[in-house]
């Protein structure tokens, strides 16, 4: 019990100096948890169009690479999937990116939103807020707004709730807001529309052609066994499309974010940048008390203590520097990941994984920047201190 007020009078004997020291490993602890949350917001955002979708098996391009990338493919591929024993019904679906009119009359501005098209006989999503409002998309011009878009799109969302009439122009094409519903924008879309396929193709009647689809999703029975009918349409169907279960059709957009663009990489060195930084702090402090109390520490070695015991010092102060300085990291992610979330609309939350990954490496980085700063100690000579 004697070692750990030791380690604690050292480390508190200059104030200014622990409080220096914990705001460094608090500012490596906000770094990492910042990096990592932009990234999981990234590979979340990325799938929850996925995660939404009603169905078994999923029919795409083989020339599309994520859903910010589709290519689309002939609908006959879909009803060629019919003749599959177990497949009960299928839902072609219309992805294309279209400009959105802010219909605020001071803004006027446009962006880019995803518009999703689909045959309302045949619903796609598994959200009551969608399927409550099907016979309103048969409706010809009339769509559905992701509430949970950026804020950049304009009042959407309020002036709906209060009663208004929310009408705009989407590529150039007339429509009006006659529902909501909640998906989130992503580093892809920054905000979403649904409506049916035929006022998909209205929307986007010249850059689009009948008879061509971006997803295809095929329902089976109850029981039916997933994998050997997907096996089966990959021996079958032409090598111009590619059968997914839902696991892999969401694995696939996941794998194109980690390792086709830069941006997981980008944040994987931020957080790895933080690590280093928490290090370089952490070493300084320890190896400047270290230097200060030389002398003592030598008159201990004098007395016959070994090197085991001042490692331990040592590294009992990393500990308490490390469960110090990650509380306060701790606290501003929280506050961070909330001022994240409602500027870009992505889904930054604090999670018992994350939490524990960055504890676990401020431990680590403090245990290393100990080890590092007491090799001094080791290769001191008591006579020659003295």
């Amino acid at each position: 019990m004697a070692k750990i007020p030791l380690a604690w009078a050292q480390l508190t004997r200059e104030r200014m100096r622990l409080v220096i020291a914990l705001a460094g490993i608090g500012f490596a602890d906000l770094l990492m948890f910042m990096q990592f949350g932009f990234r999981d917001a990234l590979f979340e955002s990325s799938i929850t169009f996925h995660s939404k979708l009603k169905g078994d098996i999923f029919i795409t391009s083989t020339q599309s690479t994520a859903l910010i990338a589709m290519k689309s493919f002939p609908q006959r591929r879909l009803y060629q999937a019919l003749s599959f024993n177990g497949v009960t019904s299928i839902s072609p679906v219309y992805l294309g990116f279209g400009l959105w009119k802010n219909p605020d009359p001071n803004q006027r501005n446009t962006r880019q939103l995803m518009v999703i098209g689909f045959d309302p006989a045949h619903p796609i999503f598994d959200m009551p807020e969608i399927q409550n409002n099907l016979d309103k998309i048969k409706i010809s011009d009339v769509v559905l707004f992701d509430q949970a878009s950026r804020p950049e799109f304009g009042p959407v969302a309020e002036d709906f709730k209060q009663g208004k009439v929310v009408e705009t122009e989407v590529d150039n094409r007339r429509v009006r807001v006659d529902g909501l519903f909640t998906i989130g924008a992503s580093f892809g879309a920054d905000g979403n529309l649904v409506t049916s396929d035929l006022n998909f193709m209205r929307i986007f009647s010249t850059r689009r052609t009948r008879g061509l689809i971006d997803i295809g999703i095929v329902h089976l029975q109850p029981g039916t066994d997933v994998k050997a009918v997907v096996d089966k349409m990959r021996a079958t169907l032409p090598n111009d499309v590619r059968i997914s279960s839902k696991e892999e059709f969401v694995d696939f957009e996941k794998k194109y974010w980690q390792e086709s663009t830069s941006i997981g990489f980008v944040f994987t060195l931020g957080a790895a940048m933080g690590f280093i930084v928490g290090i370089v702090i952490v070493y300084q402090i320890l190896y400047t008390d270290v230097t200060d109390h030389l002398p003592e520490y030598a008159t201990l070695k004098a007395m016959g203590y070994k090197d085991i015991y001042f490692l331990g010092v040592v590294f009992q102060e990393a500990l308490i520097l490390a469960i110090l300085g990650y509380l306060p990291g701790f606290g501003v992610s929280l506050l961070l990941y909330h001022l994240g979330r409602s500027a870009t609309s992505l889904p930054m939350y604090m999670t018992l994984m994350k939490a524990g990954t960055v504890f676990v490496m401020t431990v680590v980085m403090c245990s290393v920047s100990g080890a590092i700063a007491v090799r001094k100690l080791q290769a001191a000579d008591p006579a020659d201190i003295f």
